[in-house]
C-alpha cells in the first residue's frame, strides 16, 4: 500500500496546485469593483501599466452581464449525421463499458462534431449515454461471481466507501460545468487524461507480463504431469487468499449474489440526493435556501462513507476483492480513497464523463482484478451518472428525444461489449485486455476532447468572444 501512496502522491500534488490556481482566479475575478478603484487612484506609470494588465485579466475572466453560452439543439431527423453518430456512439459505449470508464470522451466529440450539439449540451447528453451503458452493464454483472474469491464480482464495500463521495463530487462538477469556461476545462482534461492513460497502460503491461509467467508455469506443470499439448486453462492473477479455486466467472441467481444491506445504503444516498435536487429546482438560484439545500448533500455523503470507512478501519468489514490485504487499511489510505471519489465525481460532472476515468485506474492500483475493477466502477457510475442526468434535466440542458435515443444505443452496445469481452478473456486467457481497453479509451478521449476544445478556443479568440467564467446565479438553460 505504501507503493500505491507514493505513486499517487505526485498526481495529487499537481491536482491540488491546479485547484488552488482556479480558486485564486475565482477570488480575483469576484472583485467586480476593482476596475473602478484603480481608475480613481493616482499611480506612477509603471504601476498604471501593471494595473492595466490586472484589469484586463479581470475583465477577461469575469463580466457579470456577459455569457458565451448559447445552446444548439439540432432537429432530430434521419440523415448521415445520426447514422454516423450512432455507429461511433455504439463503439464508444462498448469500449467504455468494458473498461469501466463510461465512454464520455468519445461521446462528446461525436455529439459536437457530427450531430451538431454545442459542447455543454453534448456534455449533458453524454452523461445520459453513460447512464444507459452503466445500467445495462450492472445488469449483466449482477449474476457474476468474483474470478478468485467466493464473493460477487462487484465489491459492494468498496463502492459504498467511494460512491457517496463520488455523487457529492458530481453535484459540484455539474455546477462547475455551468461556471467554468471551456478553455479551462480543456487544459485540465488534457493534463489529467494523458497522465492517467499512460499510467493505466504501464499497469496493463505489468499485468500482461505476470499473466505470461503464470501461463508458462501452468504449461510446464502440464508437461511434467504427462499431459502436454493440452490447452492451458485461464486463471486470473492471484490477488486473494485462495487462488486455487475455479476461477471462471460463474453465474448465480441475482437475489443470492447482491449484498442487499450495502445496496440499500447506496440507494438511500441516491434517493436523498434526488429529493434534494427536486427541492432545489423549486428555489431561486443562489438564494439562502438554495445554498442550504446544496450543503445538505455533505452530511448525507460524509455520513455513509464515514460509516463504511470506520467499519473498514476497525475490521468489522473488509474489501473482499483484496483478500487478506484489506485487513490492513490505514486511516490515511481511507481518506485518500474518499478524496479520489470526490475528485472523480467533480471531473465526471465537469466534463460529462464517467467517474470511472479515475476510479478504474485507482482500483487497479489497489490491486483489484481487472474484471472486478470494471464491474465495481460501473456500479458507482450508475448511481452518479443517473443523478447527473436528473440535475442536467432540471437545468434544461438537453433535448429529451435525442437523450432517449442515445440511451437506447448505449444500453445495447454495453451488453454487446460485455458479452464479446467475456468471450475474448476466455479464449486468450488475459484479463489484462480490460486494462488496455481502459487505457486506450482514456487516451482517445484526451486527444479527441482536447482537440475539439482547442479548436473551439481558437475560434472564440478569432471571434473575440467572451471566454471568462459564467454566472451561475444568472444562468438560464
Amino acid at each position: 500500500m505504501a507503493e500505491f501512496g507514493g505513486k499517487w502522491r505526485g498526481l495529487r500534488s499537481v491536482l491540488m496546485v491546479s485547484f488552488n490556481i482556479l480558486v485564486a482566479f475565482m477570488l480575483v475575478s469576484a472583485d467586480r469593483g476593482l476596475k473602478r478603484e484603480i481608475s480613481g487612484v493616482q499611480v506612477t506609470q509603471e504601476e498604471a501599466s501593471l494595473s492595466s494588465y490586472l484589469v484586463k485579466a479581470v475583465d477577461f475572466l469575469w463580466q457579470p452581464d456577459q455569457t458565451s453560452y448559447k445552446h444548439v439543439w439540432p432537429d432530430m431527423k434521419f440523415g448521415w449525421q445520426i447514422v454516423l453518430g450512432t455507429i461511433i456512439g455504439f463503439f464508444g459505449a462498448a469500449f467504455g463499458s468494458v473498461g469501466g470508464v463510461g465512454g464520455g470522451g468519445i461521446f462528446i466529440p461525436m455529439l459536437t462534431l457530427i450531430v451538431g450539439f454545442d459542447p455543454k449540451s453534448a456534455t449533458a447528453i453524454s452523461k445520459c449515454m453513460i447512464m444507459g451503458a452503466a445500467v445495462s452493464t450492472v445488469y449483466y454483472n449482477l449474476k457474476l461471481r468474483h474470478p478468485i474469491i467466493d464473493m460477487p464480482i462487484i465489491d459492494y464495500d468498496l463502492v459504498l466507501l467511494i460512491q457517496p463521495m463520488l455523487m457529492m463530487g458530481m453535484s459540484i462538477g455539474v455546477a462547475f460545468n455551468v461556471i467554468f469556461a471551456d478553455w479551462m476545462v480543456t487544459i485540465l482534461l488534457i493534463i489529467l487524461f494523458i497522465g492517467i492513460s499512460i499510467k493505466a497502460f504501464f499497469k496493463g503491461v505489468e499485468t500482461w507480463k505476470k499473466e505470461t509467467i503464470m501461463k508458462n508455469e501452468a504449461a510446464k506443470r502440464l508437461e511434467s504431469n504427462g499431459s502436454g499439448g493440452g490447452e492451458v486453462e485461464y486463471k486470473p492473477l492471484p490477488s486473494g487468499p485462495n487462488d486455487e479455486k475455479n476461477t471462471k466467472l460463474q453465474e448465480v441467481p441475482v437475489f443470492q449474489n447482491v449484498y442487499w444491506k450495502e445496496f440499500g445504503l447506496l440507494c438511500f444516498v441516491w434517493v436523498a440526493y434526488l429529493i434534494l435536487q427536486i427541492v432545489k429546482s423549486h428555489m431561486a438560484t443562489c438564494s439562502m435556501e438554495y445554498w442550504v439545500v446544496n450543503l445538505l448533500q455533505v452530511p448525507v455523503s460524509f455520513g455513509v462513507s464515514t460509516y463504511e470507512a470506520v467499519s473498514l478501519y476497525k475490521g468489522r468489514r473488509k474489501l473482499g476483492s483484496k483478500g487478506d490485504a484489506a485487513t490492513n487499511l490505514k486511516a490515511l489510505q481511507l481518506v485518500l480513497y474518499c478524496s479520489c471519489g470526490v475528485l472523480a465525481g467533480i471531473v465526471g460532472g465537469l466534463l460529462g464523463l464517467g467517474g470511472g476515468f479515475i476510479m478504474g485506474p485507482l482500483f487497479l492500483e489497489l490491486g483489484i482484478p481487472p474484471e472486478v475493477t470494471s464491474a465495481t466502477a460501473t456500479l458507482g457510475m450508475t448511481f452518479s451518472s443517473s443523478m447527473s442526468v436528473v440535475e442536467y434535466y432540471l437545468l434544461n440542458r438537453f433535448p429529451v428525444p435525442y437523450a432517449v435515443y442515445f440511451i437506447a444505443v448505449a444500453t445495447v452496445a454495453a451488453l454487446v461489449g460485455q458479452h464479446i469481452m467475456s468471450k475474448l478473456i476466455a479464449i486468450f486467457g488475459r484479463a489484462s485486455l480490460i486494462i488496455f481497453i481502459l487505457a486506450f479509451t482514456i487516451f482517445v478521449s484526451a486527444i479527441s476532447l482536447g482537440g475539439v476544445g482547442i479548436s473551439n478556443m481558437i475560434g472564440k479568440i478569432h471571434r473575440h468572444e467572451y471566454m471568462g467564467f459564467e454566472n451561475l446565479c444568472k444562468y438560464e438553460g
